[in-house]
């Protein structure tokens, strides 16, 4: 063969290795950046629907201290809420939203709390029913970074 050829089939294989590297790195850095994209835009979703969930389930578990009857509409609202997140959520934080609802359900049947119960649950700790759910969103969330590096 002649040495030209082998010359020229060499420039041109390793042009075409190099533009192949490049179009490689390319999509592979286009592919991560769309994964970050949308581990962020999730994130965000989540924390919307665990804010709204937070806001709605300390209003009715403050009804359902000071009242017997059940507030249905913001029950609906904590429901929907709840459901949402058996769809986006991780397991542990759909549990932990479940088990507040229950507890909800449950104080309603309960006698009304006066302002002194009130106060000593505050000071005891056991009026934060929202503890457990706002650490399972927070381990949620530290996995949801693990995974966008």
């Amino acid at each position: 063969m002649d040495t030209s050829i082998i010359t020229a089939l060499a420039a041109l294989t390793g042009t075409f290795v190099g533009g192949m590297t490049n179009v490689v790195a390319n999509l592979l850095s286009q592919r991560m950046q769309v994964r970050a994209q949308w581990l962020t835009h999730e994130k965000n979703r989540r924390q919307i629907l665990y804010r709204d969930f937070i806001e709605e389930a300390a209003k009715c578990y403050v009804d359902a201290l000071q009242h017997d009857e059940a507030d249905i509409p913001s029950l609906v609202g904590l429901y929907a809420k709840l459901s949402r997140m058996r769809v986006l959520s991780s397991e542990p934080v759909v549990n932990s939203a479940d088990h507040i609802a229950r507890k909800i359900l449950d104080i309603y049947l309960e006698p009304d709390k006066s302002f002194v119960e009130l106060r000593d649950m505050a000071k005891s700790g056991t009026i934060d029913l929202l503890r457990e759910f706002s650490a399972a969103c927070r381990q949620e969330f530290e996995q949801m970074d693990v995974r966008r590096f």
